[in-house]
Parts: structure tokens; sequence; C-alpha cells
């Protein structure tokens, strides 16, 4: 299926609903929009396989260009808002995108990094930006039908860049150029969650982030509704799910966190009943997080573990969950794989990497060396993950490797920590790191954003080393807890931790406070 076909049986059925505004895109007019923006394509002179990109807050212009791109066969790279200039021309440079699609609405990265684009064309999506011609004037007078040449092209996103410079996960375009053609994506999501043309999906995260934007494409090509946040505010999602009739829906744990950090009589206003399915992926979820979602919304709450890469998946339900906990399931995408240093294949509760036999083959553009160190002699990817299977074949990750602390020679998963801390009353959000250490080589430090109505203190930093200590093995515990304001977490729910690291190893024994 495909929008242009709900446009003609189903005109007026609402493609998206903004969340906050109300603004309300139908399928007919979802269809019209991008056919101009394909045919501004053509003119411009983009061919099947040529690259664009987006630089857009949650806007419905968002998915006109998605749709424009993708009927058009072009790869459609969609830049974080979050990025600096300079992050940004690295990603444009190496996408080698002919066409940047920009609002003012992300900030001042748009406006500087235009400048140093000299060969790409650059357009401005809303509120006008100095050297951008308007996307609205461009396409103004162009045929709202289709394209003689239609193609399906594909997204190519980029990793989110924790760990270093991003990396951009392209794939082949599909042999078959029906625009309306099945993807392994839209077959799973429909199989496992029942995702169809009844659904009404909300989606609280940003868009050009994998998982929304396939999620809200693949609803939207089944001819359901997909409601989107212009924000995460967590009284403002029950809201909507209440409001909307929200059927489906997809999370982080971050979000987890604060909606259960609403006081009870907030989280009990709101009808959640037309919800079926509450997916959460991108980030592990604490144990605690979990049991208390599933005592909230009940069986409802599904998880999975992959990546933007693609190249395996598995899942788990919330019955399945309860007697394997802490797991994100089995695989339903290739075959779970947990191996050594060295590549090779290691028995169940056998802590390694985390590798995919047999699951969709994916490279990373322009970089040969960063594709050859996902993939071991077997041929078998891995996204950079630690964990161990059980007997029955259910996964549960550890942490990933870069993020490793090596104390007095002992290795310090952090994630085991965060998942503990995260659980104390007083924090909102929490981040574990190796700082510099002479005696041990590295120490491990907690950075604590506090939740609202706690302010930092020497008082409140012993309370929480006694909590820590409560839980968690003497090695474990925090050797130092600093506080912050915010912690730079990707609003999908990734957490920099490349930024917090490099601010103490930086400055030895210094804080980002």
């Amino acid at each position: 299926m495909h929008p242009s076909i709900h446009a003609v049986h189903s005109p007026d059925r609402p493609a998206l609903i903004m969340a906050g505004s109300g603004v309300t895109v139908s399928f007919r007019q979802l269809d019209r929009r991008s056919n101009r923006i394909g045919h501004l394509f053509r003119r411009m002179g983009l061919n099947i396989g040529d690259t664009v990109a987006v630089l857009l807050d949650n806007t419905p212009q968002f998915l006109d260009i998605a749709w424009a791109a993708q009927r058009s066969g072009l790869y459609f790279v969609c830049i974080s808002a979050k990025l600096t200039a300079p992050e940004v021309q690295y990603i444009m440079r190496d996408c080698g995108a002919k066409v940047l699609l920009a609002s003012a609405a992300v900030g001042p990265a748009p406006a500087l990094v235009g400048p140093l684009l000299e060969d790409t064309v650059l357009l401005s999506v809303g509120p006008s930006i100095a050297g951008y011609r308007a996307l609205e004037e461009e396409t103004r007078a162009l045929p709202s039908t289709p394209i003689a040449d239609e193609a399906a092209g594909t997204d190519m996103l980029y990793s989110s860049g924790t760990t270093g410079r991003p990396k951009g996960v392209r794939i082949t375009l599909p042999a078959d150029r029906d625009i309306a053609g099945p993807t392994p994506f839209s077959a799973m999501m429909k199989r496992i969650w029942g995702f169809d043309g009844d659904s009404v999906y909300l989606s609280p995260a940003p868009l050009y982030h994998a998982a929304p934007l396939r999620a809200v494409m693949v609803v939207q090509k089944f001819g359901g509704t997909a409601i989107i946040m212009e924000k995460f505010e967590p009284e403002h999602a029950l809201k909507s799910i209440e409001r909307y009739r929200v059927t489906h829906s997809q999370w982080v744990p971050t979000h987890f966190i604060r909606m259960l950090k609403l006081p009870q009589e907030v989280r009990g206003r709101y009808d959640l009943s037309s919800l079926k399915v509450a997916i959460h992926a991108a980030a592990p979820c604490p144990i605690p997080v979990k049991e208390a979602m599933i005592a909230w919304f009940g069986p409802r709450i599904y998880e999975y573990y992959g990546g933007t890469e693609g190249n395996g998946l598995t899942a788990i339900t919330a019955e399945e969950w309860l007697a394997h906990k802490g797991s994100v399931g089995r695989s339903i995408i290739g075959k779970i794989r947990i191996c050594d240093p060295e590549g090779e294949p290691l028995p169940p509760r056998t802590e390694g990497g985390v590798f995919v036999e047999g699951g969709n083959r994916f490279e990373y553009y322009n970089d040969p060396a960063k594709t050859a160190a996902a993939n071991n002699r077997y041929g078998w990817t891995t996204l950079g993950d630690v964990g161990w299977l059980d007997e029955e074949g259910y996964l549960y990750l550890t942490d990933r490797k870069s993020f490793m602390i090596i104390s007095g020679g002992v290795n310090i998963y952090p994630q085991e920590i965060e998942n503990y801390l995260i659980t104390h009353p007083k924090i909102l959000d929490v981040a574990v790191i190796g700082a510099p250490d002479e005696e041990m080589g590295e120490k491990v430090v907690a950075v604590v954003q506090l939740a609202k109505g706690f302010a930092p203190s020497a008082a409140l930093s012993e309370e929480l080393t006694d909590f820590a200590r409560t839980g968690l093995s003497s090695i474990k515990v925090p050797r130092q807890i600093d506080f912050t304001t915010e912690l730079p977490r990707h609003p999908t729910g990734k957490l920099y931790k490349r930024l917090l690291r490099d601010s103490y190893w930086g400055r030895p024994g210094g804080s980002i406070v």
C-alpha cells in the first residue's frame, strides 16, 4: 500500500495530526504536496539514486518531503535537529546530498552551514533563511499529479554518533521500482504488533530518528493516522492518547521514566483504554521501570532491540519479559550470536559481543574500515553491544563495549549502575562514566540530573552514595557524584557519553557542572 492509494479511496482521512497544534493533513493533501516536491526534485536535476537531506523539527512538511523522495527513487538523509553546523556539514559532505531542506526552527545551524555548501541547493521550510529558496514558493505552481518516472526510494540514516562521528547506513534501493511495494519493516509491524489501516499511532520522538520515521511512514502506508508530538511532554502524551483514541505508540525508556514520575493523580486522570500496543526500544530499560510500566499499562508493553543498520531484530512481549526479566527478546530477524574478542561463538550465559548471523547486510557509507570492523570472519555483524543469551535464546544486554570502565583491572559496565540509580526518587536522569584516577586508572563517576524540587548538595551526594551501596557491589559504587542541569541526551533517549567522558578526560578530576 501507499499514501497515494489512500488519497484516492480515503482522501479526507487524516494522514497525520500534530498533537500540539492540531494541524491535520489528509491523505489527499499529503499526496498532492509530495507530488509537487517530486516534480521540483526532477526539475532540479535529481535522478533515481540521488540524495537529498532534511534538517527539520517535527513538522507536517517533514512527511511531505519524505514521501516525495520515496516516490522519486531518492535516498533521503534525515539529520538530527540537535547537531551543530560543522556536524551538519560533515554529514552533507559524507552523504553527497544535492539538496538540503531545512527550517530555521531547529536553531542557527541551517543559516551557518548554508554558506559552506557551495554546490548544494538550499531550500527553506517555513520562515525564510538567508541564502535559501523557499520550498513553498518553488512548488506553488508545480503539478500535484505524480511524476512520470516514479520509483521506490528509501531513507539513508546516520547513527546517533554517541561514541564518535555519525555513521551513514546506506542500503541498496529496491530492485522493484513499485512505490507501493511491501517492505520487511512494514510486514513485521503488521505481523508482530498488528498495525493496519485502522491504527492511530502516537509518535512522541523526533522524526529524524530511524524508528519514529519508519513507523510513521508504515502507518501512513497502511492508511492509518499518525499523531505526531512536536516535542515530548509526559502529561501531554497521556492526554493525546485519550484525545485521539490512540491504538499504537512507541517510546524510549526516558519517556517511561518521566511519565512514571508524574503525580499519581495526573497519571490516573486520562483514559488509556484505546491503547493496544506500547512499543519501546532505542535504549536499555531498567527492570524496575519496566515493572512499573507493566503494572500501569498492563500487557500492552512490547520491546524490541535493533539498530539503524537493520541487521537484525529481537522482540519480546510483556508476558515473556515477566518470565525473563531484563531480556530484550529472541531473534525475529537473523540469529543472535554471542562472541569472544576474536569473534568466536560463546556458550549460553557467557558475556560477549552481540552479533547477528544471517541478518540483513549493511554498510557504513564511505567507511569500509568501519564496515569491516562490524563483521567477524563468519560474516556475522555487530552494532558494538555486549550481552549474553540464556538457554532459550533470550538476549540480555550488558552495555556497549565502548562505554566499559576499567578500574584497577576490573571491567565495569555503567548500564547496571545507571539502572539502579535511576530508581531513586530524587534522580530524573543519570549517566555513569569512567574518569581518570591516578591509582585505579579509571574511577566510576555518576553525573546526575535531579528531579524537579531538589537541589545539589553534599548531603544529597552522600545520600545517593549510600543508596548505591544498598544495591551495588563496592566496585560499582560511584566514587564521585556530580550534578548537572541537563544531560547531553539525544531526544531518542540515547546519551552522548562521548561528550561526558571527554569533559572529564580533558580536565582530569574535573566535572561538567
